[in-house]
């Protein structure tokens, strides 16, 4: 049965159809309560009254009490400008406005005191406010609300009246009416465990806050409100999973044992030996795996996961590793066939190139579990697709696959649902981590393998290009291999293409000497490889490229990468990029070339490159600059719909309420003891219009 807060807006005082339809519109507001969830996004301080001689033009917003002592209109016309002489007893400034002077001059009255509100601008030695807010000075508007909410709001709705004041006015009609109706959604345990304010008085706060302090313990109980049932919803799924989802046992050690004693070809850093035992824990307990392994590029991720392959072909099972692309299942099979030939394993790859005789052949041997370990593309997913008993499945840059394509794999095994391994070179945040894949476990690999030399990173501007031409001739003088990459970015993909073709035709200008590659996104898939594999097998000496080498090719020889226009390019693409360079034992460099004029957030990026080759340092600024929703392409999951929770900043907040929602479910799985009757309640509420959280598997 509908509630109160699931009235529709229209019905609310001062709105009506008309407006209605707006908020519908511009704000997605159609709701009681999603009105009274449009939290403001700052506050206006309003204590504070400046006088007219400490002004600066530095102030953001000003306060000011004085006279209104002569109005004037000046030019006319579309230059016509009304002018408000206003005074204090320190000195006098100009109020003006360049639009609605008729309707402004109505409203004014020469003598009376107003308090004025707006932004200091100062021309010469005189101050000016334009379009100031004003309103007469009395007793009650001293001592009023002295902090004001300021609203998100859009152009529509202030044709409308509903600008920021106007969205206060109805917020203050709804309260009057909705605070009875509101319920305590936290249990009285948590509100004194963590000392937050009640739900009532924290909605009604962080709309009118009575004092700062109040307002920062609003903000903080509605932020730990929405993170607690943000977790405890994703560490039901996790808890539910691993009840109800049975694992094979896997727990042979014999083929690994050999594998370590006779033919590993290095020894593995602690994080990669602190992973795999991680992983053999959880495939050994008899529940199901889902593991999510974060590592840069580099880090020996394919080193754990071959690792945990022999640990399930040990214990009687299959293995399949997916990747997005062909290119990087081939990888992937070339660097572990010559591992599973060492132990006498059977290993093939399935793609969509795979000949139909060679297919016939791998669908066989897999079924007979002839066949060990099966590497591919979106072709493993194909019905046709059989194992005699796949134990694990290792899924690699995961966000490249939806739910569905990874559900058709987990499907392969009738009786065990498959242990899973998430690998992805995409360094995650913490925060961003603990809520985009909530319900996996989190396994970190932050140590690249000794005798790794760091990429040295360097930002050059244009006026430096020849000076990085010279360096380029010397590396491919000692026998390396160098990428150049231009950006191609879709709404200008034309001008993009124009400056890629531009650059390639003055490198081969600068270097006709040296065989070239060009790859692009324009190009046939068939021309594409290759162009990479002529790079690949050091018949051409640079590759000038557009990001599609971001995910790819791995050429131990290539050291050098230079990113032009690094500007345009976001800073995780800007890591995944660098980390093409770097796989060999040679000193690898990465050179960023921008334009001299840069944005503040520009500057940020490029200056973390050069200072950082840490893939988690970098996403954490990635994630402070961008926000949530552009780093992970949300699309795939809820964490969007945070209403106030900040993933950049909340990381506290977060990890408090996260270890509270753990504590609770440890004791009461099922939220069936009376205590937590309120969190089953709001729960099953939220259950009826809340996004699929469970949506990341």
């Amino acid at each position: 049965m509908p509630g109160y807060f699931d009235t529709k807006i229209e019905f609310l005082k001062g709105v009506g159809p008309q407006k209605a339809e707006l908020l519908n519109k511009e704000l997605n507001i159609f709701t009681f309560g999603e009105l009274l969830q449009h939290y403001p996004f700052r506050y206006e301080d309003r204590t504070k009254f400046y006088k007219i001689r400490h002004l600066t033009a530095e102030l953001d917003h000003v306060q000011i009490l004085g006279r209104l002592v002569k109005i004037e209109t000046i030019g006319d016309g579309r230059r016509k400008r009304l002018v408000g002489y206003f005074r204090d007893e320190t000195g006098e400034m100009e109020l003006t406005w360049f639009k609605g002077v008729q309707w402004v001059v109505k409203k004014l009255t020469v003598g009376a005191v107003y308090i004025a509100f707006g932004k200091p601008n100062q021309y010469g030695r005189k101050f000016s406010i334009a379009h100031p807010e004003l309103e007469i000075y009395t007793a009650a508007t001293e001592n009023r609300n002295a902090f004001q909410p300021i609203y998100s709001t859009t152009e529509k709705l202030r044709a409308k009246f509903l600008d920021s004041k106007g969205i206060s006015k109805i917020m203050e009609i709804l309260l009057q009416n909705a605070l009875p109706q509101i319920h305590e959604t936290l249990p009285t345990s948590i509100l004194e465990r963590f000392n937050l304010l009640a739900k009532k008085p924290a909605i009604k706060e962080i709309h009118f806050p009575s004092n700062p302090e109040v307002l920062r313990k609003a903000i903080y109980r509605l932020k730990f409100e929405e993170f607690f049932y943000v977790q405890l919803r994703l560490l039901k799924l996790k808890l539910t999973r691993t009840e109800k989802s049975q694992g094979q046992i896997l727990s042979d050690t014999n083929l690994l044992t050999e594998f370590y004693k006779n033919h590993i070809p290095f020894e593995l850093t602690g994080a990669q030996k602190r992973v795999i035992k991680e992983a053999y824990n959880d495939m050994r307990s008899g529940k199901q795996m889902n593991r999510l392994i974060q590592g840069d590029v580099g880090s020996g991720k394919t080193m754990v996961a071959f690792i945990c392959c022999l640990v399930a072909i040990g214990s009687s099972s299959q293995a399949c590793l997916m990747a997005p692309t062909e290119i990087l299942a081939n990888q992937h099979h070339e660097g572990l066939k010559e591992f599973a030939d060492m132990m006498g394993l059977n290993i093939a790859l399935l793609t969509g190139s795979t000949k139909k005789s060679e297919r016939k052949k791998i669908h066989a041997a897999l079924l007979s579990g002839e066949l060990h370990i099966l590497i591919g593309t979106h072709a493993l997913l194909e019905d046709i697709v059989q194992f005699k008993n796949l134990g694990l499945a290792i899924v690699d840059e995961q966000h490249r696959f939806g739910v569905a394509q990874r559900a058709k794999l987990w499907a392969k095994n009738k009786q065990f649902v498959p242990h899973v391994l998430v690998m992805t070179a995409t360094p995650i945040p913490r925060t961003l981590a603990m809520t985009l894949y909530g319900d996996l476990d989190i396994s970190v690999i932050d140590e690249l393998p000794a005798g790794r030399k760091p990429i040295q990173t360097v930002h050059r501007y244009d006026k430096d290009r020849l000076k990085v031409f010279g360096f380029i001739k010397k590396e491919i003088e000692l026998g390396r291999q160098v990428y150049i990459v231009y950006p191609l970015i879709e709404e200008s993909e034309k001008m993009d293409l124009k400056s890629l073709m531009d650059g390639y035709e003055s490198i081969a200008r600068a270097f006709p000497q040296y065989p070239l590659s060009i790859v692009h996104g324009a190009m046939k898939p068939a021309d594409k490889d290759y162009e990479m594999q002529r790079f690949v097998k050091g018949e051409t000496k640079i590759m000038v490229a557009t990001t599609v080498i971001e995910v790819g090719v791995n050429v131990p020889n290539a050291s050098v990468m230079i990113i032009e226009n690094a500007e345009r390019f976001g800073l995780s693409q800007l890591h995944q990029l660098r980390g093409r360079v770097g796989r060999g034992a040679e000193q690898s460099y990465c050179v960023l070339m921008s334009k001299y004029e840069l944005s503040k957030d520009s500057r940020i990026r490029l200056d973390t490159m050069v200072r950082t080759n840490n893939g988690f340092e970098i996403a954490d600024v990635d994630l402070k600059l961008r926000g949530p929703g552009d780093l992970m392409g949300t699309q795939q999951s809820g964490i969007m719909d945070l209403l106030i929770g900040d993933l950049s900043k909340d990381a506290p907040i977060l990890a408090i309420a996260r270890d509270a929602a753990q504590n609770i479910l440890a004791e009461d799985p099922d939220l069936s003891h009376p205590s937590n009757a309120l969190i089953l309640r709001q729960v099953q509420s939220q259950r009826k219009h809340q996004v699929n959280w469970s949506r990341i598997s």
